[in-house]
């Protein structure tokens, strides 16, 4: 049953809020005004009167919350970025305790209702690729950007990124893994800040993926726009796009797709010792962090075989409306580089060369095609393309076409090719 509620008063609740410089503020909370979507399941069904055993009850939906705070005794307006900060702190903290998934259960005959609580039900797999033309907020040279990403707004489940000083186009390629309880109404949420120091962060854009729209054991390669609220969707102006690649592992279908960040059973290493120690007797809890640790040891190497087969609808790039474009390969953590040939006055340039990368570790590493256009005294860039290589490494092998990125158009048609040497590093 879901049942929409409208709520306004005026109650007296002060908080006592906790600075990092170790002062504390009495902080009121007044003028609420709430309305949304209230969700009640009742289950088990019984033949016992009420004829249910439980209930349970969800904010299925928030349309509208809002409120005052006001510094007893002050003026909040005069402490800069305290205000942002406990407003999101306050939703964060309702969008936890109440919001579905999350649900309270209210017993009415006894009994065990343990069935009926949150649980998790597979893992989304999440890899921080880069983001690019992010909205400068600094006056004098570059944003500092840095990602903070989340399926549940926890303090202790929300993932933060590194930052990349004075850059607009970072590059982040850092991997994230998050437990999924409801992948029909969860999403992934990422939100890009500016790096302030000592000052609040300001926040340059966000962006959400419902879960839901990710097919399980399929890696969905994505650019996602970045917006100033995810709630009310009335800014035009542009804050630049993120490049996320998810994949969505639900439990109980390990055996029907790979899951290259888990490990696999190719040898006897001290990683598969200690699972097995686990299962004869050692902690669970253990053995789990156990795990999750060494999975970040894990060490997926092979050969990647790169066929540049063509690019279409390239810019031109010199007065006759042609250009002379060739294409530059690396791996983000080689040093060694490829390029194919050049291709003379064509927008529609046709290569087909294969060149070959022995790749030490596959998950953790990018491969970046550049396009340049060859002139006689130097060459002009044109636009690039970078990857990750968790899809060749699922597929075995593909072929797509890839957009170029800086170049006003153009695309790159690629086949590539994974021969994997997995191995682990013992530690």
């Amino acid at each position: 049953m879901e049942l929409e509620l409208q709520w306004d008063g005026n109650p007296n609740i002060v908080l006592d809020i906790q600075t990092k410089l170790g002062v504390a503020l009495p902080i009121q909370v007044k003028n609420i005004g709430f309305t949304g979507v209230f969700r009640l399941i009742f289950k088990p069904l019984v033949e016992e009167f009420p004829c249910f055993g439980a209930v349970c009850y969800s904010l299925r939906e928030k349309k509208k919350l809002d409120f005052t705070l006001k510094v007893i005794g002050g003026e909040i307006s005069s402490l800069p970025g305290i205000s942002d900060a406990i407003e999101g702190t306050i939703r964060d903290a309702i969008e936890d305790t109440l919001t579905w998934p999350v649900r309270k259960i209210v017993p009415i005959l006894p009994g065990d209702y343990s069935d009926l609580e949150l649980k998790p039900v597979g893992i989304l797999e999440v890899k921080l690729v880069q983001a690019r033309s992010l909205a400068n907020k600094d006056i004098i040279g570059k944003s500092d950007p840095y990602a903070v990403l989340y399926v549940r707004p926890l303090r202790d489940r929300m993932k933060t990124s590194k930052t990349i000083n004075n850059d607009l186009n970072p590059i982040w390629n850092e991997h994230y893994e998050f437990i999924v309880e409801d992948a029909s109404t969860q999403h992934l949420t990422v939100k890009i800040y500016d790096d302030e120091g000592i000052q609040p962060s300001e926040l340059i854009g966000c962006a959400q993926v419902r879960l839901k729209d990710l097919q399980p054991g399929k890696v969905k390669d994505i650019w996602l726009k970045l917006v100033k609220d995810l709630e009310i969707q009335r800014d035009r102006k542009e804050r630049g796009q993120v490049h996320l690649e998810l994949l969505y592992c639900p439990f109980g279908m390990e055996n029907e797709f790979l899951n290259p960040f888990v490990s696999q059973s190719f040898s006897m290493t001290s990683l598969e010792k200690a699972l097995k120690s686990g299962v004869n007797g050692t902690d669970a809890a253990v053995t789990d962090r156990t795990a999750s640790l060494r999975k970040k040891d894990v060490i997926i190497r092979g050969v990647l075989s790169v066929t540049v087969i063509s690019a279409e609808d390239l810019p031109a790039m010199d007065v006759m409306g042609k250009a002379d474009p060739f294409v530059v390969l690396s791996m983000k953590k080689l040093e060694t580089k490829n390029k194919t040939r050049v291709v003379n006055e064509s927008l529609n340039p046709i290569w087909n060369q294969t060149f070959d990368f022995v790749v030490e570790d596959g998950l953790h590493d990018m491969l970046i095609l550049e396009v340049y256009d060859h002139d006689t005294f130097g060459k002009d860039y044109i636009g690039r393309c970078i990857m990750t290589l968790t899809r060749v490494i699922m597929e075995g092998e593909f072929t797509e076409s890839f957009p170029l990125e800086g170049a006003k158009s153009g695309r790159l048609n690629l086949h590539l090719k994974w021969t994997p040497q997995p191995i682990y590093r013992d530690l």
